[in-house]
């Protein structure tokens, strides 16, 4: 007993736990109580390190959102210049959910949860924010954020529907965002036709 009540790695493993029940029981099965049992500790250590249901959501949706940044790290193509935006972009989002398919449902639900609870507002927008500021460094800010809209929608989709993930459509969408790259039929600048 004297090993757990020092216990540093506690809050952690309640925010592991978080997101475990969230991941099988939905955003109505997260509890303090639930949290609690899953992750083995007592109820008041989930109210101590989390007053409110909502604070713990937040630090489960900041360590969901990590992970999409993980994988942008481990690739390094979006720093290259030289690499093909979409191209790089569409294996990235096939990378992400062709990974763990629950951490990215996970993500999303507790994603669209912030619509009922404002408190997840800012940290859900932190995912756009972030890949759109690493996007603005190839591209102007505002086609950074509607790649991101884009690349977003196709994932939502994607778990919707149950459907496969379409890499190679994906890179023609998102390549008719991009000035200069915009698919069949564009020009060097994505003027369609003109090469120009």
């Amino acid at each position: 007993m004297a090993g757990r009540r020092h216990d540093p790695e506690r809050r952690q493993r309640i925010i592991d736990a978080a997101i475990r029940v969230v991941g099988r029981s939905g955003i109505a099965g997260l509890t303090h109580r639930s949290v609690a049992q899953e992750a083995d500790v007592p109820l008041g250590s989930t109210t101590y390190h989390f007053k409110t249901l909502d604070e713990l959501m937040v630090a489960a949706l900041r360590q969901a959102n990590e992970g999409f940044a993980k994988v942008i790290a481990s690739r390094g193509g979006l720093e290259d210049p030289r690499t093909d935006l979409a191209a790089e972009l569409a294996a990235l989002t096939g990378e992400w959910l062709g990974g763990e398919r629950t951490g990215v449902e996970l993500e999303y639900e507790l994603y669209l949860a912030a619509l009922r609870r404002p408190a997840l507002r800012p940290v859900a927008a932190e995912w756009c924010e972030d890949v759109a500021a690493v996007l603005s460094r190839r591209t102007d800010p505002v086609t950074a954020r509607a790649l991101v809209a884009l690349m977003d929608g196709i994932c939502l989709q994607v778990l919707l529907t149950g459907a496969p993930y379409d890499e190679g459509y994906a890179r023609e969408v998102l390549g008719r965002l991009l000035p200069g790259d915009g698919g069949p039929g564009t020009g060097a600048r994505g003027v369609p036709g003109t090469g120009t």
